[in-house]
Parts: structure tokens; sequence; C-alpha cells
């Protein structure tokens, strides 16, 4: 029997009302620390969210939460923590007050981004590809808009951001918990097992989903925080001026939805294990080719060039997603996607640590063949016998 037509339109509208405490808030903090003035580098409070996101999903996945509990109610209590964190914003005046807020805001996303990928795929268990498209698809809009905000924030003040996210989150948590009841297709576990998510990567078809999303997670956010840096390397370089580098980013990172979707469709015919690799393997070939591209492009072959390449560096993310929901036991699906999104998190930060350090030390043009190496590492453990 097919879901009603409701679940997956309110599953994607509340996670993407939900997750904009983690992207809207980024958005704000340029005028959050000019205001406030206070000590704190954007780059601090950008991580608190992402340590916070780390180590939430760590103690999610240990204490096996959204396998034991109702993932509905486990996404409309992070949804309310996470708004009342995000609202604290408002009401701080010390840089360790604002990164202790972030750092919770972070946390409690945990029990929103994977815990709605595990209410998914216990509606969806055939096209499962294709659902977490969507709902991925949705993410990536929300990603791309903290370079949006950054002129809205010069129309409103930014307190009018934070509340509207925190409403929005709230609103979010609501609605999963009012239309969206436990899935057909859950099977809660009956006991807390601290090692479950440990125990699951002795599964071989599992293993081989989770370090190719391990690969994809080295080059993905590494790639989106340096789209800016890319288009003022590029104009930079040519001698190009008055050129809108806000506007270019938000679309090379939000044509990525448009990409989740397709690929969610594309996998429903070539399978979603055939579908990441192919994008996996483009993304790689993009990173390679990325110097070249940067020194000798034309402008709209370059502008063409990042958007095809903010189309394959995500499209295999909610396949990745797919494959790790599918081959994981039932009764751990929730752990299973919630510890893989930990260690994939904490490889965004070592791979965004590295290139900023690099970046005092190689020719800026060739940074961005290192994030090949993630494509390259994941296609191995995804097709390693």
């Amino acid at each position: 029997m097919k879901p009603p037509k409701h679940i997956l339109p309110t599953i994607v509208i509340a996670q993407f009302f939900c997750t904009s405490l983690w992207f809207a808030g980024n958005g704000v903090l340029t005028s959050l620390i000019a205001e406030l003035q206070v000590n704190e580098s954007l780059g601090n409070i950008t991580a608190s969210v992402q340590f916070g996101f780390i180590i939430g999903t760590l103690l999610f996945a240990l204490l096996t939460l959204t396998d034991r509990f109702s993932p509905s109610k486990v996404f409309l209590w992070s949804a309310l923590m996470g708004a009342l964190c995000n609202m604290a914003l408002v009401w701080q005046t010390s840089g360790w007050a604002i990164l202790l807020s972030r750092f919770s805001t972070g946390f409690f996303l945990a029990g929103i981004y994977p815990v709605g990928m595990k209410i998914a795929s216990d509606y969806y268990d055939k096209g499962l590809g294709k659902s977490l498209g969507y709902l991925v698809g949705a993410l990536v809009v929300g990603t791309a808009l903290p370079h949006f905000l950054k002129w809205l924030t010069a129309l409103f003040p930014w307190q009018y951001v934070i509340y509207s996210t925190s409403a929005l989150a709230a609103l979010g948590g609501l609605l999963m918990v009012v239309l969206v009841p436990d899935g057909p297709f859950r099977k809660p576990s009956q006991h807390l097992d601290l090692t479950a998510c440990f125990s699951i990567f002795k599964k071989k078809d599992f293993r081989a989903a989770a370090f190719g999303y391990f690969g994809h997670m080295w080059e993905l956010y590494t790639f989106w925080a340096f789209v800016p840096v890319l288009l003022g390397l590029y104009t930079e370089w040519h001698g190009i001026t008055l050129f809108r580098i806000s506007f270019w980013s938000f679309w090379i990172i939000a044509i990525g939805g448009l990409a989740c979707v397709l690929g969610g469709y594309i996998s429903q015919h070539k399978g979603a294990k055939r579908t990441a690799a192919t994008a996996l393997s483009l993304s790689g070939i993009c990173c390679l080719v990325s110097p070249l591209v940067i020194i000798h492009a034309p402008l709209p072959a370059f502008i063409t060039f990042l958007l095809f390449w903010g189309m394959v560096v995500i499209t295999d993310s909610p396949l990745f997603s797919t494959l790790v929901a599918q081959s994981a036991p039932p009764s751990v699906k929730g752990t299973a996607l919630t510890i893989v999104n930990c260690v994939g998190f904490s490889i965004t930060i070592v791979s965004l640590q590295l290139i900023g350090v690099l970046q005092e030390y190689m020719p800026p043009h060739y940074l961005f063949m290192i994030l090949g190496i993630g494509p390259a590492l994941g296609l191995w453990g995804l097709f390693k016998k």
C-alpha cells in the first residue's frame, strides 16, 4: 500500500523548516558579531554548530534513541529545543554565550536531519532514493540561504531572522508529529544497545555504503564553503570587477537541490549504487581539472563548470543515505543513519581545516585538487571486494 500523498511533502517541509536553524543562523552571524562587538571569529561560531551536531549524533546513535522511541516525537522535541537554543542568540552579549547557543542548536539538529531520513525510510521501502532526493534537495537549497540572507539582513534587523527561523522550527516539529505518525516499515528496537552503532559496520553492504558517503563528505562541505573563494580567485586572476559573488554562490549551491531530485529519479532506473558512483566519479574529475578551468576558461564556461560541479557534488548524498538505510538491520536503521552522519560531518572538519592550512603553502588554484582524495577513496570503499 502506498503512503498517503501528504507524507513526503510534510516530511520535506518540516525538515526544511527545522534545519533553517542551522543555515539561517550562519547567515546572520556577521551582523550579530558586528552589533555585539564580540571577539569570537565567524569560523569559530560556525564550527561550534558543526561540533554540536557531531556530539549530538554520536550520543543519539549510542543511545539508539530514534530506534527505541517514536522518531516523530524525537523530531518534535529536538525541534522545540533547537528553536529555544536558537532564540537564545537574541539575548546573548558575550562570545562564549554565542558559542554555547550555536553548539546547543547543533546538538539538537542531530534529532532533526538524520531522524527526518529515518522517518522517510519507515514509509518508503521501495523508491527510497527518490524520496530522500526530495528531502536532501530541500536541505541543499537551505544550505544556500546564508548567501541570500546576507542581502536580506541589509533590509531587516538580524533578530527578525532568528525569531522567524525559531518559529518555523517549532512549526516543523508540530507538523511532523501531527501529520506523520510512525511509518509501516518501522521496526522498533526493544532494548538499549550501546554497541549497535559500531557492530553495524561488520555488515559488508553497510560498510561499503558508509565509506562511499565518507568520501563524498570529504569533498562536499569544503566545496560549498569555498565556492565564494573560488569565484573570488577567478575574478582576481582575470581582473574582473563588479561580479556578484553572493548571487552566484547561492545558485551554484542551490542547483544541487534540483540534482538531488533528478538523481533520485535516475536511481529508480539505474540503481542507487550505480547512480551514486557516477556522480562521485564526476565530482572527483571536477576536483582534478579545477586548476585548468580557473586559469584558462572564459567566464561563461567557468560559471557553467561550477554549476555542474554544484550538481554532481551532492547528487550522491541521498543515494548513499538510501544505501545505508537499505543495508542496515531494520531495528537499528535510525542509529545507522545517525552514526554515518556523525562520522561524515567529522570528516568535513578535517577537510576544511586541511584546506585552510594549505592555503598558506600552495598556489590557490591547485588547492581543490586535494578534494579529489574523497571521491577516490569513496569509490574504492564502495566497490572493494
